[in-house]
């Protein structure tokens, strides 16, 4: 995998994750996001796309 881009409902970009990072941790500018849906868009690094959805649970 490449890059991973997190996005809240309304589109907003709340995280780049390089393939090999830690992960997302569910803050945003150092706040704790609530627990909700957010989206994903997966790049690899083939350049291939791939859109799902998960669920943040605190």
């Amino acid at each position: 995998m490449g890059t991973i881009f997190i996005f809240d409902r309304y589109g907003n970009l709340l995280g780049q994750i390089e393939s090999r990072g830690l992960g997302w941790d569910g803050t945003y500018n150092g706040k704790s996001m609530p627990s909700s849906d957010y989206w994903f868009m997966a790049i690899g690094l083939n350049g291939k796309e791939f859109k799902g959805h998960l669920a943040l649970k605190r």
